[in-house]
């Protein structure tokens, strides 16, 4: 399997990040206009979110595993039984 440079991944997916990027804006946008904004502002997703869209801006190849981290319940033995 050949690795792909850098520049060959970013043109197949710059579109399709800008558009997810749009998106994230435009839900907060949503979010924050909304009557009753200031009763969520400090709500426990919110920061969560805040706090995964720190993760993206950091440098690394391990951010998908620090976000799904991040939104993931703690691991507690015998959870099946």
């Amino acid at each position: 399997m050949t690795i792909q440079s850098a520049d060959v991944v970013l043109d197949r997916h710059f579109l399709e990040l800008r558009c997810e990027v749009l998106n994230l804006a435009a839900a907060f946008d949503r979010i924050e206009r909304s009557e009753g904004y200031k009763s969520v502002r400090d709500d426990g997703r919110m920061e969560l979110l805040r706090q995964g869209l720190d993760i993206l801006r950091t440098e690394g190849t391990d951010r998908a595993e620090r976000v799904q981290m991040l939104f993931s319940d703690e691991y507690e033995a015998g959870w099946n039984q």
